[in-house]
């Protein structure tokens, strides 16, 4: 078995860490697009691009480093006061920030973004802040390691004479063996702390050994940097973010004039050793003298001799990285490989089963419902239950990472045909399954094109119509009646329903004498080769889309329908299932056959009576409810199971509720029992039936189909009528 690459997996948590930093950005910018930002919110989004630059310094991302520097420095300037934020500038940080994550993900995946999508950015940035042309040809920091001992200097370029202003630090860093284990190594830490300026390292090898005691597994090697650099000490310590408690290390502020020394200035250092002074240039002595620490905890250092002065605050300010007794300790969150969880809901699911055939061997051996046998089982019943919410709950995270992405989606499409289109988010927190929310974004992105490009008008379009210039696109999510619904609804002018249908007419979809309902003639946008685009653009005009589209969404075990109103746009609609692994059901018998039925979707169970059964044309039943009449449809019929019954009196009905609020009845032959079923997804090799979601394991090892009576019903409208049933008590 190959071992995995330490570091690999210390790369890959820097690019979810750059995933969160990226989320914490846009919702800072979207704050400033909203007038409703503080200076703390700049100063988020500063550092949120600062902490990716100087991750990726670590990792030698040169590229990505260099357009966050620039973007964080024009940030600096928004922060500190100098440049204004106003929606030009906004704007340019929203692209900067979107080519930002195509830098991140290009690096993570190791491909290539063309040069020329960042110069273009990088130009308007710099224009803000003036100048950066000198800076294009200055070469990157290198650090060319002289034999250990050695000092060096690292000039960066031709740098300007230094002033009594410029900030100057002693940096002093020392690895632990459980860096270098977890895959890290010091060059690319030093690397990144001379790119903040003018450097001069040094390197201690007095702790090395002679040859033959030398222990590969042990660091002898420590470094001392004198830093002069436009910076603070945040700004220096989170170049060793990544190898936060594998090492030690000091940073101290010295004395601004350029003459200070390292030995001018008392260090307050958390080194495990003591360091003398810096040698100066007429000796020849390493820079440090390090003793080899004992094998048992080393005594705490003593406290400086009486005549040693304390250092003021402005001769030395060390950076603690220790929290203090005020701070709230932040909340623990350990990143977990998605394979292991699916795993663990697995192994979930089996247990279901598993308790599920457990329940029904006691239930077939006759034993008094009262035993011991089936108390205990009661119990294994609510541990298995709550196990399965715990591991659920993990799977489970809010759309609203998907529903940024969008975000950059309106922008790019509204420049591609010069409309603007703002960006609406409702419920960004509804939690979805993690599986749901990465299968969403390729039909969430068609979605948000045709809205753009199809459902809103054109500027001039709008103004004559008595609309606001600017169109709305809105994106929702809620959960409903157990289900995620995600709606995608724009203010445009609606769907044009006489065009659709003469489309469809002329590329042989329908008869040229079909009679459609409204609903229908929505449903034509679905059909494969459907388009009502005149020509072909980078956004629409190929006939592929919403096809593609209602085939992910059924994938998931999803629907989606559309509402359209004439010059006040559309709406379209997703229903999604919460979980894809484990649902309440309700197992029933249809002709002979065991299937099951999602519980949130039951409202109620019924006994169909002569008083309750019309009939109002031939093939068209009704049964009245409190709130009036329902249609009734025969599910062993709908299914193929076996023939159109003449009576159903004294038959069983489940009332089903519709996300929409509407109401529809099942009718069975009996109802087995209620419980949780484990959903196994149908392999491709299957037919893909109307109405028929998914599968699972039954207690004595039956499989049984999972239906969606939702979309049984509705098909089953479209065969017995030309427009939705409507009918009042």
């Amino acid at each position: 078995m190959t071992k995995p690459d330490p570091m690999e997996e210390i790369r890959a948590s820097f690019f979810i860490e750059c995933e969160e930093l990226l989320e914490a950005t846009q919702d800072g910018l979207q704050q400033l697009d909203e007038g409703c930002a503080d200076s703390e919110t700049i100063h988020v989004v500063f550092r949120a691009v600062h902490s990716i630059k100087g991750g990726a310094g670590a990792f030698g991302l040169k590229s990505l480093v260099r357009f966050a520097h620039t973007y964080e420095t024009t940030l600096e300037a928004v922060r500190n006061g100098s440049l204004e934020a106003d929606p030009p500038l906004i704007n340019l940080f929203f692209r900067a920030t979107d080519h930002l994550s195509d830098l991140v993900r290009a690096s993570r995946d190791n491909e290539d973004v063309p040069a020329e999508n960042g110069e273009k950015l990088l130009q308007e940035l710099e224009q803000y802040i003036g100048g950066g042309e000198e800076d294009e040809d200055e070469p990157e920091p290198d650090i060319d390691f002289q034999p250990l001992g050695l000092s060096l200097d690292l000039d960066l370029g031709e740098a300007e004479e230094e002033t009594q202003t410029t900030p100057r630090f002693e940096v002093k860093f020392s690895p632990e063996a459980e860096m270098f284990e977890g895959g890290n190594d010091a060059y690319p830490i030093l690397g990144a702390i001379a790119g903040l300026g003018e450097a001069r390292v040094q390197c201690d090898m007095s702790r090395l050994p002679d040859l033959k005691n030398l222990a590969p597994e042990t660091p002898y090697l420590s470094w001392v940097v004198e830093l002069t650099a436009d910076v603070d000490e945040a700004e220096i310590a989170s170049m060793f973010e990544f190898v936060e408690g594998l090492c030690a290390y000091s940073i101290t502020r010295l004395d601004g004039a350029n003459e200070a020394t390292a030995q001018d200035a008392p260090v307050v250092l958390d080194l495990p050793m003591d360091l003398p002074p810096l040698p100066t240039p007429e000796t020849d002595e390493p820079a440090m003298s390090i003793e080899p620490e004992p094998e048992e905890a080393a005594a705490p250092a003593p406290p400086p001799e009486p005549d040693v002065p304390a250092p003021s605050a402005k001769e030395a300010r060390p950076t603690e990285r220790a929290a203090t007794s005020g701070q709230t300790a932040p909340k623990s969150v350990v990143r977990v490989d998605l394979d292991r969880i699916e795993r663990l809901v697995n192994l979930v699911g089996e247990l279901v089963i598993n308790q599920a055939m457990l329940a029904q061997s006691l239930k077939s051996s006759g034993l008094s419902p009262h035993s011991d046998a089936m108390n205990g089982l009661e119990e294994f019943q609510r541990l298995t239950r709550d196990i399965q919410d715990s591991v659920m709950m993990i799977r489970a995270q809010p759309v609203k990472s998907l529903f940024q992405r969008m975000s950059r989606i309106v922008r790019e499409a509204s420049a591609a045909v010069d409309k603007d289109v703002r960006l609406v988010c409702e419920g960004e927190n509804t939690e979805v399954d993690k599986t749901v929310i990465e299968r969403l974004a390729d039909p969430l992105t068609h979605m948000i094109r045709n809205a753009v490009d199809h459902g809103l008008e054109s500027t001039a379009d709008r103004v004559a119509a008595g609309k606001s210039p600017g169109g709305i696109v809105r994106l929702s999510a809620a959960h409903r009646s157990g289900r995620v619904v995600i709606d995608v609804s724009d203010d445009g002018a609606g769907i044009n329903r006489p065009r659709v249908q003469q489309i469809a007419t002329e590329k042989g979809l329908i008869a040229p004498d079909a009679v459609l309902s409204d609903s229908e003639i929505d449903n034509l946008l679905f059909l494969p080769g459907f388009s009502t685009a005149s020509t072909v653009s980078d956004l629409s005009g190929r006939g592929v889309g919403m096809d593609v589209v209602r085939t992910s969404i059924q994938a998931l075990g999803g629907r989606i329908s559309i509402t359209s109103v004439p010059t006040k746009g559309t709406v379209f609609s997703i229903s999604l299932p919460l979980t894809l692994a484990v649902l309440d059901g309700m197992v029933v018998d249809v002709a002979g056959e065991t299937l099951v039925i999602p519980l949130n979707m039951v409202a109620e169970t019924m006994t169909l009576t002569e008083e309750t059964l019309n009939t109002i044309q031939p093939g068209v039943d009704v049964v009245r409810v409190r709130t009036g009449f329902v249609p009734l449809f025969d599910l062993g019929h709908l299914l193929g199971y076996r023939d159109k019954q003449d009576s159903y009196v004294e038959s069983v009905a489940l009332l089903i509720s519709h996300e929409d609020g509407s109401l529809g009845a099942l009718i069975v032959d009996d109802i087995q029992d209620q419980r949780q079923v484990v959903i196994k997804g149908l392999d491709d090799t299957f037919y893909r039936a109307p109405g028929i979601a998914a599968a699972t394991i039954l207690g004595d090892g039956q499989i049984a189909l999972i239906l969606d009576p939702s979309d049984i019903i509705s098909k089953a409208h479209d065969v017995n009528a030309t427009a939705p049933l409507k009918l009042e008590a």
